[in-house]
Formats: structure tokens, sequence, C-alpha cells
């Protein structure tokens, strides 16, 4: 087994790694890996022609240096339990640090995923809390286009906030609508009767009534707080950041 880049003839078996793993629809990983994916921003270990391990980043700029969101990280189930993960880790780490990244970040997806990073030596960098509301009065909001949701982020981040742009925002445009509103912002989308709101920033109190407005009987919206949410990895001696709060999941 070898640790590299992909090559476009592998992409298929990255697609069945990634649903065997999470579970998205082929819709979504179309739009992946047309508007997102870059095979410069993948590492992967193939056995044979099944990719065993794999994972994906996304560049993020902070205090003027560059950061990697690492992104659907994955071992294949046949693969597990064999320090797989760790070696693809610990390779992409010494590519990044060598490409001059001041450090990386992940989110883990489940609570057991956090003590497994911590001996690769991650450290929580941001907390988040879900807030779950049934519509109340409507609220005034609007879509926006990508563009300007980037432009108002950065006005909304709390002090010490990681910058995502770039792929993140095609990304993003993937997952959810983009909207604002009078003392907010939010990345959401809507199923069924249910608002999820990704990252809403500013006034939280107006959750209920941007559930209404959107059409739904009730929202969870992630907002700053208090549970551990995201991770980081240090690959210099750059300030660490103190915010990161829009995942992918």
């Amino acid at each position: 087994m070898r640790i590299d880049h992909p090559v476009p003839t592998q992409i298929p078996a990255l697609r069945r790694l990634w649903q065997e793993s999470f579970g998205d629809t082929d819709a979504f990983l179309d739009g992946f890996f047309d508007r997102v994916f870059s095979s410069d921003r993948c590492r992967c270990i193939f056995a044979g022609k099944e990719a065993a391990a794999a994972l994906y980043w996304l560049d993020c700029d902070y205090n003027g240096g560059k950061l990697a969101y690492l992104y659907a990280v994955a071992t294949a189930e046949a693969s597990r339990n064999q320090g797989l993960c760790r070696k693809l880790m610990e390779d992409t780490h010494a590519l990044l640090q060598a490409r001059g990244y001041a450090g990386t970040v992940l989110v883990p997806g489940e609570a057991g995923l956090f003590a497994m990073y911590e001996k690769m030596g991650y450290q929580v960098l941001s907390c988040m809390d879900t807030r779950t509301v049934c519509s109340d009065a409507s609220v005034a909001l609007k879509a926006i286009a990508p563009e300007e949701y980037a432009a108002a982020r950065k006005n909304f981040l709390p002090a010490g906030g990681v910058v995502q742009e770039k792929e993140s925002l095609a990304l993003l445009t993937l997952c959810a609508g983009l909207y604002a509103g009078d003392g907010f912002l939010l990345a959401a989308r809507k199923e069924g009767d249910t608002v999820f709101g990704l990252e809403l920033l500013g006034d939280s109190t107006r959750a209920a009534g941007i559930s209404a407005a959107l059409g739904a009987a009730k929202g969870q919206f992630r907002i700053p707080g208090e549970k551990p949410f995201a991770m980081y990895h240090p690959l210099s001696d750059a300030p660490k950041p103190a915010y990161f709060g829009l995942a992918f999941d």
C-alpha cells in the first residue's frame, strides 16, 4: 500500500469509499467531484483497485496564514484496525507542513473520535451548541449569493475566526442555502418540516422566526457555544485560531 494523490481513474473507487462511509447521494458526489474536488487536495491509500483510506482538504485562511480543513476522512470497513488512518494523517501533516500550511482543522463526526484525534496531536479549537426551536413569528430574511455571504461572514465571525472561502463556498452551496437578515447570517437547509442551520452567526434569538420564514415548523441551529466541535493541529508556531464553526456534515 502506498499513500499518494489520486489519479482520475481512481475517482470511482473514492466515490465508493465515500458512500460506504458517509452514505451521501450520487447527486451530492457529482457536485463535489465536479466543483470542489482537486487531486492535489486529496491523499489516499489503495489496496488493489479499491480505496482503503482517503481524506480531502479545503483551504482556509487565518491571520494571514493558510490552514487546511481536513474533510471526509474515511477508512474502508474491510481495512479498519490496521492503523491506516494514522498513517494517512501523518503523511498529510508532513505534506501540508512542507507546503507552508500553518495548521490543520477537522470536525470529528462523533464524540468518540475526539480522543482518537487527540492521540494524533489535535486539541479542541472551538465549541458550538445546537439551538432547537419551534417556529414563531416570521422574521425578514433574504437569500444571498455566495460572494455576498463570504463578505458578510467576515464581519460576523467571532474573534479569532477562520475564514472559509474558495472551494468551501462551492461545497457550502451543495449543502445549504445562504441567508441574511437584520443582525444575523445563516447557512441552512430544509428537510421536511425542519430547518437545519449549519451555522447561525449574530443574533441567535431570531432562530424561531427564521424557521417560520423558511416555511418550517421547527429548526435546529448550530451556534457558538460550549460543546467541543472543531479540533486543531499546529504545523507551525503561528497563533492558534479561536473559532471554526462551519462544517459540511
